[in-house]
């Protein structure tokens, strides 16, 4: 066992404590404040990380609460580590309080476990292990901690215009061993008149697939009746308000990884439930089970990153208009305007105005760099398996970062749970984050 591993084993205990102490803070994105860019409660957790570095003997800045950094020692930083506070809203189906972190056997649930707290807490011991073990680096390390990551990463554009980062920058909010390569990301919102007796409520967020869509008949006071849709797709009027409604279910997954999931709007629109125009356009366009946009004249793929994704992920009704998402992961080979030309030229063809549509062309880090080629040296050396670059479906916190890769912190056919009811990370993994991270920088700057 490493110098560094017998630390790490020696403070395990204060690590599981700092990460109870940060998960206790419900850092989900609040209305924004005087000084509080993202709520009050994002701020109060980098500002706990940021005491916790301070403690540790680093110089901090706090950096108007959108992002904060620990300078782990007096040289120009060269090596950044990555990570956020802030997490994703609770959801439904807990099996324990998810802002308590809550020991089952080996594993640590509650919000933020791995994503990205966890692994912010593996940082900060990893920085703090090389530093009291006294292992000389020559060149300088920063820990970066942001606090709006899962809503569009405004705190590390905002940390990027007013300060420089370093060269070599990783984020433990991936996976191991190392993600270079991230496919493109397009957000497509559209709408139409709508004019139908039924309202629509399916998907909440847009990059995940819909667990389930509400179909609920409208009672026209002015009218005097309604219409009510029957599973098999008949009608019958109604002449009273009412409160039910057809639920379709589904299965949520992220919109990365569709194939994981059920989609509950293609699978509504599938049925024929309700036979309008603009359900059927709409079947046309996303057929249940399709997952890579084939029907919308996408369904791209490269030997690099794989198939492309395509998923209408909400659809609902609101002030006579019907209104849907659609999330789009796209190939390392192929660029925004191209994807966004074929995909909006397909919905209005179909009827339908395009409200907006954003995105991100993909990201590539060259896999021979010095930089990547220490990082896996690391991980095989830890691990013991064979470490290899990776592109994914996903935007890690890098995604923007010229030369930037995730690193960490879910290991190979692991699960943490991101996202999802019981997040967890173990307590080994927690240590062997912290140790990986440690030995990288020693690798890097040392």
């Amino acid at each position: 066992m490493t110098d560094i591993r017998k630390y790490l084993e020696s403070h395990k205990e204060e690590m599981i404590a700092d990460l109870r102490e940060l998960v206790a803070i419900p850092s989900v994105q609040g209305d924004a404040e005087e000084g509080l860019p993202f709520g009050k409660f994002p701020a109060q957790a980098l500002e706990a990380m940021l005491n916790k570095c301070k403690a540790a003997g680093f110089t901090v800045e706090n950096v108007e609460n959108y992002a904060g950094s620990a300078d782990v020692n007096s040289l120009p930083p060269e090596l950044a580590i990555l990570s956020h506070l802030d997490v994703v809203p609770v959801g439904e189906g807990w099996t324990s309080p998810p802002f308590t972190l809550t020991a089952d056997g080996d594993k640590l649930v509650g919000r933020g476990a791995i994503d990205d707290k966890g692994p912010a807490v593996a940082a900060l011991y990893a920085a703090k292990a090389v530093k009291d073990l006294g292992i000389p680096l020559k060149k300088g390390v920063r820990l970066i901690f942001g606090t709006n990551e899962e809503n569009g990463s405004a705190d590390l554009a905002y940390y990027r215009k007013n300060r420089k980062l370093p060269p070599m920058v990783f984020t433990p909010d991936g996976e191991y061993p190392v993600i270079n390569g991230e496919k493109g990301m397009l957000r497509v919102y559209f709408s139409t008149v709508w004019e139908h007796p039924w309202e629509i409520k399916a998907g909440t967020v847009i990059n995940a697939v819909p667990s389930s869509c509400e179909i609920r008949s409208v009672f026209d006071p002015k009218k005097g009746c309604g219409v009510s849709i029957n599973t098999d797709g008949s009608t019958e009027p109604i002449t009273e308000i009412t409160e039910s409604a057809e639920i379709i279910n589904g299965v949520s997954a992220h919109a990365s990884t569709p194939e994981k999931g059920n989609n509950a709007i293609t699978k509504f629109l599938a049925s024929g439930m309700m036979a309008v125009d603009e359900m059927k356009a709409l079947n046309l366009l996303f057929p249940h089970g399709e997952t890579d946009g084939a029907s919308c004249g996408l369904g791209f793929s490269d030997d690099l990153s794989g198939k492309m994704t395509c998923v209408l992920s909400m659809l609902n009704t609101k002030n006579g208009r019907l209104h849907g998402g659609i999330d789009i992961r796209f190939p390392l080979d192929r660029n925004k305007d191209e994807i966004s030309d074929i995909i909006c030229g397909k919905l209005r063809e179909a009827g339908f105005d395009i409200d907006s549509c954003e995105g991100v062309e993909p990201h590539l880090t060259d896999e021979n760099s010095d930089f990547v080629q220490s990082l896996l040296r690391v991980y095989e050396r830890v691990t013991g398996d064979k470490g290899r670059c990776i592109a994914i479906g996903g935007g890690t916190y890098v995604h923007e970062i010229e030369g930037g890769v995730a690193f960490g912190a879910e290991f190979p056919n692991e699960d943490g749970r991101m996202h999802s009811p019981d997040e967890f990370i173990t307590v080994e993994n927690l240590l062997k984050n912290a140790e990986i991270m440690a030995e990288a920088i020693v690798e890097i700057c040392g």
